[in-house]
């Protein structure tokens, strides 16, 4: 589905990203991982086009995306829940889920019952602001909103990041149910006991570089890998 080869990104006259090489395949859940300052964040912005790639190539369901803009990635079928959700504090709820509604390639999988069906809060909080929420409110609503996009793959950057540990417990039980509908997500967090119970692959990133990649067995029988570059 999602092929990346030699991607190389920064800021400025600052490289941050180091010739990534990696894919996800159809229905695959990936985690990003390492540890803060690592890349992760410029890697999925890379993907979305929030920063223009330096090199390399990102190819998706067999279109070239690297150098288009934001909104014909997400055209494409990438779906973002962004680091710090950035919700819209002045739209109620619903009108935040239907601001970015869409559905490209066939009938919606995620219809607005659905995403109140897999967020009964929402529905019961339709009509609040976005700024009335709490942050883990925000957060679902965040994922909701990309998921009427009808996205073919779901990239979270910091998927419980500030939340209180319930809400987080939440999160996780949501983006499991999510894997087994058949959803591919390319997912950030710190949590990485977590991400080891929901993933298939973890891509480990150190200074802009992979320096480590495979399943989640491989993970577990590697305990120097994360000794050495996921511990503070």
């Amino acid at each position: 589905m999602l092929r990346v080869d030699a991607l190389t990104a920064g800021y400025g006259e600052a490289q941050v990203l180091f010739g990534l090489t990696f894919d996800i395949g159809a229905g695959e859940v990936v985690t990003l991982i390492g540890r803060n300052g690592m890349g992760k964040t410029t890697t999925v912005r890379a993907l979305m086009g929030l920063v223009r790639p330096w090199g390399g190539t990102v190819t998706f369901g067999g279109q070239r995306l690297d150098g288009a803009p934001p909104f014909r990635i997400a055209q494409a079928g990438l779906g973002l829940v962004p680091e710090g959700r950035q919700v819209f504090p002045t739209l109620t709820v619903e009108e935040n889920l239907v601001a970015t509604a869409a559905s490209r390639f066939g009938p919606a999988r995620w219809p607005l019952a659905r995403v109140y069906d897999l967020f009964p809060r929402l529905k019961e909080r339709r009509g609040n602001l976005g700024s009335q929420l709490s942050g883990g409110e925000q957060q679902m609503l965040a994922i909701g909103r990309a998921l009427m996009t009808n996205p073919k793959l779901l990239l979270l950057d910091e998927a419980t990041e500030g939340l209180a540990p319930l809400v987080r417990e939440e999160i996780w039980a949501c983006l499991a149910t999510l894997k087994r509908e058949g959803e591919a997500i390319l997912v950030i967090d710190k949590n990485v006991d977590a991400l080891m119970r929901l993933a298939d692959r973890h891509i480990v990133l150190e200074k802009g570089e992979i320096v480590w990649q495979g399943t989640t067995a491989e993970l577990a029988a590697a305990p120097s890998v994360k000794d050495r570059y996921l511990h503070l």
